[in-house]
């Protein structure tokens, strides 16, 4: 395992796990109330291709402060650029969820530096209904039964066959919340429009491909929601059968091959 490093922004800290490599440098970044080790059986397997792999913890989750006044989409859209800067420059970007809002901001903000994105579980607009549901689970996230909403929800993102670690990963997404400031800054983050990042589709010239599971619940019709993406920026779409919002923890084989077949399409 690597050791955690940390980019300075100007309002605290963001966490990172970097493993070298030859190969083009690939940012990994989880979405809300996820942490960088969502990416645990990914990595190795993108650092074994020969990549230059950092994944990231957002704002306000695992080892990231808690100090940052911002918690959306275009806030972590500059952490993923400053980090690009941190460790030279340019590379490719793999978004989970709100993270994949994110790295289309952060595509559209510098095409110099995005040499291509990986969308998984991508929410890069408001689902229909969002500000019913908004409300919804703004209620149920209220203190004192908030975490324990959240908990017993969570399994519903991994369907089926849950993956390798997952017991002991649930721990740690449950910890998370405890820690000073940390679920403040969650619910912060459950805030978040991913109006922007819908805004910015048409201004990203990077290759991308989108990856869905079949039975995310986020989505009332993830293929429909999958293609519509590959639509708008051109992309490649996987749909990957049983595998629910966290295609990087259900299927990192799938995934691995597809951040491998966008780095060969830019080389």
């Amino acid at each position: 395992m690597t050791d955690t490093h940390y980019l300075r922004r100007p309002e605290g800290r963001i966490a990172y796990d970097l493993w070298d490599g030859d190969g083009p440098l690939v940012i990994c970044t989880p979405g809300m109330g996820e942490l960088r080790q969502s990416y645990r059986l990914l990595a190795p397997k993108l650092v074994e291709a020969g990549y230059r792999v950092a994944v990231m913890d957002i704002r306000g989750h695992g080892d990231s402060d808690t100090s940052f006044s911002r918690y959306d989409d275009v806030a972590l859209a500059s952490d993923l650029l400053a980090l690009l800067d941190e460790l030279g420059g340019s590379g490719y970007l793999v978004g989970n969820s709100m993270g994949a809002g994110a790295a289309v901001i952060a595509a559209a903000d510098a095409p110099a530096k995005v040499r291509g994105l990986a969308l998984l579980g991508p929410f890069v607009r408001n689902p229909a209904g969002a500000a019913v549901m908004n409300l919804l689970f703004r209620i149920m996230l209220v203190r004192p039964w908030g975490p324990a909403a959240f908990l017993g929800y969570y399994p519903k993102w991994l369907p089926g066959t849950k993956p390798e670690g997952y017991q002991q990963h649930l721990a740690r997404v449950r910890d998370n919340l405890r820690r000073p400031g940390h679920w403040p800054a969650f619910v912060q983050t459950t805030r978040t429009s991913h109006e922007p990042a819908r805004q910015r589709l048409p201004e990203v010239s990077a290759p991308a491909v989108v990856v869905m599971g079949a039975a995310d619940v986020d989505w009332k019709d993830p293929a429909a929601e999958a293609h519509w993406i590959g639509e708008q920026l051109g992309a490649e779409v996987v749909m990957v059968p049983g595998v629910g919002h966290f295609p990087q923890a259900q299927a990192p084989d799938v995934v691995a091959a597809a951040v491998t077949r966008l780095v060969e399409q830019v080389r």
